[in-house]
């Protein structure tokens, strides 16, 4: 899972490594997509309040599907577990992601890590 988001977020985004390390890991459920030889490929997060972020996957494995059953595989979990509320700190370059998996924006644009953001929640 590191891996995956150190070369994402931290080898091709550029965002600072205590950014993107940010000791909130332990208190998320994770999800981990993996190649056909069990390497990792794609990894995203969610917290117990129905946050969901993190979300990396490969240069090489995007849109091919595997983000999609990443967040769907979250959210399953977090309705075992009672959660409702999904939401999510979206690049603005990935807003168009989220939008088909039924999130949409709110609020304003912000800048995280030098990256424009804009917060959306599950319809």
């Amino acid at each position: 899972m590191t891996s995956v988001r150190r070369a994402v977020f931290i080898e091709e985004q550029n965002v600072p490594e205590s950014i993107e390390l940010d000791g909130k890991d332990s208190d998320c459920f994770h999800v981990l997509a993996s190649d056909t030889k069990g390497r990792p490929i794609g990894t995203a997060r969610m917290n117990g309040k129905g946050k969901i972020g993190r979300m990396a996957v490969l240069k090489k494995y995007r849109r091919r599907g595997i983000g999609r059953k990443m967040i769907q595989a979250l959210m399953n979990h977090g309705r075992k577990n009672s959660i409702t509320d999904f939401h999510v700190s979206s690049q603005v370059t990935a807003v168009g992601f989220y939008k088909k998996m039924g999130f949409e924006p709110f609020g304003k644009e912000f800048l995280e890590a030098g990256i424009k953001h804009i917060n959306m929640k599950l319809k």
